[in-house]
């Protein structure tokens, strides 16, 4: 319900996002660790690192007793990766998620990377991802309604001939790493409670080649597809105002002007 939510001030989003543009380095600087080789831990290390550095601090390690500093969900890992001794190999999908404090505001972020060349289905399975995050981006305006963000982005994903995973959704965030609203990627258009000004939320589908279906492993945190199938997420914090939505994770971008595919990928 609306009374759940806290909307936010600008004074309250400019804090948000300089945690953002945080985030938005970090994965600019993952690139080149995306090697042959490199484990898993160790990328999770430089994540830590670089948080300190900037004066951020994860807020996903020690939450409900998470190891890690960030999630790192490689190939057919669709959440919650936990980051370990995996040396990354050649043509490996890898999905980093990060959220991250500062001041006491969060945000919120996740990307995906290919380990050396792109294949054809790695290809269509980060297009398909990027894209419906884009789709549920531009949806993300003042006066359409939550359905209509979940609309188009499982619109933008069928037309790739992916699955989406419905057991994750965005979420409000701001003092708080999760807040209403719960921000389906699935719905019908002009349903739900309505987009307003003030709210900061997470836009964050997970996509896969094959059947929607998961299990968790024996860490009792990886989650996998039940098929092997490959799985990607771009994941946004966004805050809306009267006449825009900005893309707080993706400096100088708001609904109007979303990219088609990955920048600096």
């Amino acid at each position: 319900m609306r009374e759940n939510i806290q909307l936010k001030t600008s004074f309250e989003i400019a804090i948000q996002r300089r945690a953002c543009v945080i985030v938005e380095e970090l994965f600019r600087n993952l690139k080149r660790l995306m090697l042959p080789g490199v484990t898993t831990r160790e990328i999770d290390a430089f994540c830590e690192n670089f948080l300190k550095e900037h004066g951020a601090v994860s807020a996903l390690k020690g939450y409900k007793g998470f190891p890690g500093s960030v999630c790192i969900s490689v190939n057919q890992v669709v959440a919650h990766g936990v980051p370990n001794k995996y040396k990354l190999k050649k043509y490996d999908i890898v999905t980093v998620d990060v959220t991250l404090g500062i001041d006491g505001w969060h945000c919120d972020g996740a990307w995906t990377f290919v380990v050396g060349e792109v294949n054809e289905n790695a290809m269509k399975l980060i297009k398909a991802s990027w894209q419906a995050t884009m789709a549920g981006i531009g949806a993300s305006i003042a006066g359409n309604r939550m359905g209509d963000i979940g609309y188009a982005v499982e619109r933008r994903v069928r037309k790739y001939g992916c699955n989406i995973l419905k057991d994750f959704a965005g979420h409000g965030i701001g003092l708080n790493m999760h807040e209403d609203p719960v921000v389906f990627h699935f719905g019908e258009p002009g349903t739900g409670i309505p987009v307003v000004p003030g709210m900061v939320f997470t836009i964050e589908p997970v996509v896969c080649l094959g059947k929607a279906e998961t299990r968790i492993l024996k860490d009792g945190w990886t989650m996998v597809t039940k098929d092997g199938s490959l799985s990607a997420q771009f994941e946004h914090t966004v805050a809306v105002f009267g006449k825009k939505t900005e893309v707080l994770t993706l400096s100088g971008k708001d609904s109007f002007k979303a990219v088609d595919f990955p920048p600096f990928f």
